[in-house]
């Protein structure tokens, strides 16, 4: 009898517990949807001792068993109920699932045939099922004219129950790889599922999981949150969040897949995440042992071993990514899957010619892999194979309209034909036509400089052209990067491609655009040394460094938050520092991270001489990984050189150290009161946030003089902090309302020449040095604004007046130009002002061409008419 075979199992796990055992099958479904799982579990097991034990009682219990991972004992309670019942199909279909969780094709395939053959009363899922095995087996033919029955089986149909309407969605969601439309016929089936039976959870997962396929992360949040708002427990919608959030770039993915795994720790998808967010973090053996773990609970994931195989190459390990793929051929020889994996991995770790031929590879093993087509468009943008992406990419639009990335990315592309191509020697810079020829001016002699200095720094030469692309939205950045928007930063470099924010994307005063591109052009040197291997952590960092080589106050500065991280254990080892930019745990990390990693660098140079930083990325290119690396080059253990390294951090800002306060910083926005503050100054002159606040309020009260003492000790405290709100900001507006100007201005361009991206203060600078005489001064600060928001027609007059009063008619020339690539109301007028640039400057021949221009425009144009004499009878006088 079925009793005594499943007291016998009950015996043997234990399930049997004290509680009173008239509980219902209610009481248990409903302990099971709300994530009670072991109590869900024990009611089922009470009530299997009833006689006879119904189907929905057995099925209940090997379902809530496999819930939490215990496959093996779902298997056991759902063989029981078959052996006993050798003619009862209804258990079959569940013993397959329990089988498939575990690996066992072949016998989960014998179990849903079962079910299927003698009607099972679940028949209709253990057909999903074997469809869903054969499919993802390599039998594709076979399974989709499965999936064709479920359409078929919907229009029959008077009515269906919420499980049936998420079989049919889910089949029909396959089905969307042949005709795309049916994508939104799936998710409509699902949504009828849910209104059949809003406590059904399992539809709601399933939409969120097709969202975030097709890259709507916030929709697939949001119905993640709803099942979790029901279900907190639920092992499926923890993963799907985790799995959203690292596709967001939210901290915390790898903890949510993690309380995933807490439920069911044989949760093999969830395992696979982890991995993959290890292999952000460059840690291989790491993500290689949660792999093992995962394949333990089922050996023929193919998800794990795709992902195995991408750890094992991103690793060096070809004996053992050559073993990974062979696992996978041997399961399905046709699964795209593995390649798309791989592309996907080495994207992520910067290697995209790499990416873009393992996606090729994909869409060569399946022709239907829109993924795979997506993937190699996306990555051959990257490389420089605009023409050859785009087609790919309309190949995939065309599988799959739904992918939001494709979408996105193919309409950027369409926006192309309004950009303008200024071709150097070096580089192909890539704008939108109406601000080409501004910016041009400008950062085609900045990337020559640029490159010759970093290839005489590196003794490397990158290939040319180098294709520089500046968008005039952030939006479209964002969508050139990632395939949505919302990216934070800058610029990106994928090599032999540099894409970044033009200056007109951000307010000004937002960031400096010229350190921006210095940022990205020694990233195309870093990865081209290093075979794009080098880590994330040393490539940001030596950008950074790379960027305060090049200009005075160019690149991140230290800042009282950095310290105040640093004095509170915040800051990471050298060892972890690629997860302060994968995986921050609080929100200013990345930025710190980035400062951190420079000053490594520049430790690194400091102790081992400017050639070690060279030596590193060889050794990267080399394969060699970082403690490979550390030891080859600096003879020293990772965590040896870490621990040095906090070392000079301490003596290098002991002074700006000591006078941090931690615990005296109040919330942001928070002020304390004036009498605190003068009794925090007074009590404490080593106080740097004390001296500065209370120097702040005597300056908002006119008291200049004592505002003054205050704030020149904050900055001696200091003097390295230029950022908002500094003291030297502070200092030169009290000088200003004392009426030095002298004093002021010494003031700003201190901060000027550490703060990279202060447009006010240069241009205050500019006007403070032109009053006292100083047109040298005056113009040099109006050089800095260039490089942080090079709009205003006004600054470019200026400084063209300024160069000319100085004698330096290139600068003139150069700033006329500008002037006129702004398109001025009065054309003719700054056609005038250039061709008498070009005039003074011995240019006679440009100068008749411009000013013939000029008076094109305006033929009556007085002034004009005046030079055009002068210059040919200037050059009539010439002897022939």
């Amino acid at each position: 009898m079925l009793y005594r075979v499943l007291s016998a199992a009950l015996a043997l796990l234990a399930l049997v517990t004290s509680r009173p055992a008239a509980q219902s099958l209610a009481d248990a479904e409903t302990a099971f949807r709300s994530g009670r799982y072991e109590d869900a579990i024990s009611l089922y097991a009470r009530l299997a001792e009833g006689e006879p034990a119904s189907v929905a009682i057995v099925r209940g219990w090997a379902r809530a068993l496999a819930e939490v991972g215990r496959y093996a004992d779902a298997e056991r309670v759902a063989r029981a109920h078959a052996e006993s019942f050798p003619d009862s199909p209804e258990l079959w279909n569940t013993l397959g699932e329990a089988r498939y969780a575990r690996g066992e094709v072949n016998g989960a395939a014998e179990a849903f045939r079962r079910a299927i053959q003698d009607e099972a009363s679940d028949a209709l899922e253990a057909r999903l099922n074997l469809a869903i095995l054969r499919y993802e087996r390599g039998e594709r033919e076979a399974a989709l004219s499965e999936f064709d029955y479920f359409i078929d089986f919907y229009n029959r149909a008077e009515s269906l129950t919420s499980e049936e309407l998420t079989v049919v969605a889910s089949a029909v969601r396959y089905l969307g790889v042949e005709e795309p439309e049916l994508y939104q016929d799936a998710l409509r089936a699902y949504d009828e599922a849910i209104d059949a039976d809003p406590g059904n959870l399992e539809p709601r997962v399933k939409v969120g999981d097709l969202f975030l396929e097709k890259y709507r992360s916030g929709d697939a949040a949001k119905e993640f949150e709803d099942v979790l708002a029901v279900n907190p427990r639920h092992p499926l919608a923890l993963l799907g969040t985790a799995r959203r959030m690292r596709f967001d770039g939210e901290p915390g993915a790898a903890e949510m897949a993690r309380r995933g795994l807490e439920v069911n720790p044989n949760l093999v998808a969830a395992r696979v995440t982890v991995a993959e967010l290890l292999l952000e973090l460059e840690d291989y053996d790491a993500a290689i042992a949660e792999l093992r773990r995962a394949l333990e609970v089922n050996p023929s994931s193919l998800e794990a071993l795709a992902v195995l195989a991408a750890s094992r190459y991103l690793q060096g390990d070809v004996g053992g990514f050559d073993e990974a793929r062979r696992r996978v051929s041997s399961i399905n020889p046709v699964y795209a899957g593995l390649y798309n994996k791989l592309a996907e991995a080495s994207a992520r770790n910067r290697r995209y010619q790499e990416a873009a031929e393992f996606a090729r590879q994909a869409v060569e093993l399946d022709g239907k892999s829109w993924r795979g087509f997506a993937l190699l468009g996306i990555n051959q943008l990257r490389i420089g194979e605009i023409e050859q992406g785009k087609q790919n990419l309309e190949v995939a639009f065309r599988g799959d309209p739904y992918d939001v990335w494709t979408k996105n990315t193919l309409d950027l592309l369409d926006t192309f034909d309004d950009y303008s191509e200024t071709r150097t020697g070096r580089f192909v810079l890539a704008m939108a036509g109406q601000e080409s020829a501004l910016l041009s001016i400008y950062l085609a002699d900045l990337a020559d400089d640029a490159f010759e200095r970093l290839a005489g720094l590196y003794g490397y030469r990158p290939a040319t052209p180098i294709r520089v692309e500046l968008y005039r939205s952030h939006a479209d950045f964002s969508v050139r990067t990632v395939g949505l928007v919302g990216l934070g930063a800058l610029g990106v470099s994928f090599g032999p491609v540099i894409a970044m924010d033009s200056p007109s994307a951000r307010q000004a005063g937002e960031f400096n655009w010229g350190s921006t591109f210095w940022h990205e052009l020694a990233h195309t040197f870093h990865l081209g040394m290093s075979d794009h291997r080098v880590p994330r952590w040393f490539s940001e960092g030596l950008a950074v460094y790379e960027e305060r080589r090049a200009m005075p106050g160019w690149g991140d500065d230290v800042s009282p938050g950095f310290l105040t991280a640093h004095l509170r254990g915040q800051l990471l080892s050298i060892g972890e520092l690629n997860s302060g930019f994968t995986r921050p745990t609080y929100p200013e990390q990345v930025g710190y991270s980035y400062y951190q990693a420079s000053l490594v660098c520049e430790f690194i140079e400091r102790e081992a001489g400017p050639q070690a930083l060279v030596s590193m990325l060889n050794g990267y290119g080399q394969g060699l990984s970082t403690v490979q690396v550390f030891r080859q080059v600096l003879a020293a253990d990772v965590d040896e050189v870490s621990d040095r390294f906090f070392v000079y951090l301490e003596e290098r800002f002991a002074g700006p150290l000591a006078a941090m306060r931690p615990a005296r910083r109040l919330p942001h926005g928070e002020n304390p009161p004036r009498e605190l503050l003068a009794e925090w100054a007074k009590n404490d002159p080593g106080d740097y946030y004390a001296q500065l606040a209370f120097g702040r309020t005597l300056l908002e009260e006119d008291v200049l003089a004592d505002a003054i003492v205050h704030l020149k000790r904050a900055k001696s405290l200091f003097p390295e902090y230029a950022g908002p709100g500094s003291p030297y900001w502070h200092l030169a507006a009290a000088y200003r309302k004392a009426g030095d100007l002298a004093a002021a201005a010494a003031e700003l361009e201190a901060l000027t020449g550490i703060n990279e991206h202060e447009y006010q203060a240069n241009l205050m600078l500019a006007d403070l040095r032109e009053r006292l005489g100083d047109k040298r001064g005056a113009a040099a600060a109006l050089e800095r604004i260039i490089f942080i928001y090079p709009y205003e027609l006004d600054l470019h007059a200026r400084l063209a007046n300024l160069y000319a009063d100085l004698g330096e008619w290139g600068g003139a020339i150069r700033e006329r130009k500008a002037a006129l690539a702004l398109d001025p109301v009065d054309r003719a007028e700054a056609l005038y002002q250039l061709a008498l640039a070009q005039w003074k400057s011995g240019a006679s021949d440009e100068a008749r061409r411009t000013v013939l221009q000029a008076l094109e425009s305006a033929p009556s144009f007085e002034a004009a008419l005046e030079l055009l004499l002068e210059i040919r009878g200037s050059t009539e006088e010439r002897p022939r």
